[in-house]
């Protein structure tokens, strides 16, 4: 086989791991609490209260996902950046000061003495691990943080957010009670009233989100988490005033019209949608879904009507960008 054939197979396989990639990036499957994901998919923040995440470029991701892909193919890649399983063993073992290691010619320590670390340097160590999505060395640095220092609020806040992450539900609940108790502050009220919400405790998560919405009135997430408290408990129209506050009428009817939506309530997210629609006349969103949803309960004409506003709508705005 001649050199440019060798070239060409190659270039044509690399060509198919991009593509591969990119609809792999497309089709991903997303983790955290529905609810929220709904909310976030409008370009608005919900659920808990994190770490700052690393940005990136995802077009460079994508286009650099075949030769890390060719790296792991040839032997050159390694996991030690991956993602794994923590079981309530693993939990428990985190948890505690005196952490052991078996140590022999195969298995050498790891030179990274810590012995002496300060609880607020276990919690800077734990906050980075947390930004590089390592959660559970966070949840061994931050327990070691809130061993050495039971009163360290803040460490106990963060500690909850890995457990979140890890699966631990009421683990990290404990974590933001602990930190509530030692310092009240509005992103700690809104991670324990959110924690509240994902087990279903929907009348103890309103009121921690409403103590935390009194301490930030302007939060859009903690606005956005006691909205969808509120949907849960099914008053509607004070859902509707919190998603309002967070990011405006247009956003807000839009918002409880796709939750009541999510619940069957169809009638009453058609109401929201047409709230949307009297803002904002073109706006997609509320046109698509109310096209769906008249013909779902039958109302074949307002459907069509709807339909035909998208479709002007649609046309309007690709001649106004092709301008």
């Amino acid at each position: 086989m001649n050199k440019r054939r060798v070239i060409a197979i190659l270039i044509a396989f690399i060509l198919t791991i991009a593509a591969t990639a990119m609809w792999s990036a497309s089709t991903i499957s997303r983790e955290g609490d529905p609810d929220a994901i709904v909310l976030e998919d409008s370009g608005v923040e919900a659920g808990n209260v994190e770490q700052p995440k690393k940005k990136g470029n995802k077009v460079v991701k994508v286009l650099t996902a075949p030769f890390k892909a060719f790296g792991k193919l040839f032997g050159g890649g390694d996991d030690t950046n991956k993602i794994t399983r923590m079981t309530e063993k693993d939990a428990e073992r985190f948890e505690s000061v005196g952490v052991t290691r078996i140590e022999d010619a195969r298995n050498p320590a790891v030179k990274r003495d810590t012995s002496s670390a300060s609880a607020r340097e276990h919690l800077e160590i734990g906050r980075q691990f947390l930004l590089d999505g390592k959660y559970g060395e966070a949840v061994s640095e931050l327990s070691l943080a809130v061993s050495l220092d039971p009163k360290l609020s803040e460490a106990h806040n963060l500690l909850g957010v890995a457990y979140d992450k890890k699966g631990f539900a009421e683990r990290a609940k404990d974590s933001f009670e602990r930190a509530v108790k030692i310092d009240e502050d509005a992103d700690t009220l809104n991670n324990l009233g959110f924690s509240f919400y994902q087990s279903g405790n929907y009348r103890a998560a309103v009121d921690r989100l409403k103590r935390a919405a009194k301490l930030a009135p302007a939060d859009e997430r903690i606005l956005n988490n006691l909205g969808l408290a509120y949907c849960r408990l099914g008053k509607i129209d004070e859902a509707y005033k919190a998603f309002a506050r967070a990011t405006g009428p247009l956003t807000g009817n839009l918002n409880t019209a796709k939750m009541l939506e999510r619940f069957g309530r169809e009638d009453d997210a058609i109401r929201y949608y047409e709230a949307a629609r009297q803002i904002d006349p073109v706006n997609t969103m509320a046109l698509r879904r109310l096209a769906d949803l008249y013909q779902r309960v039958g109302r074949a004409s307002e459907s069509e009507a709807a339909r035909a506003a998208l479709t002007l709508a649609s046309n309007n705005a690709a001649n106004t960008t092709g301008k």
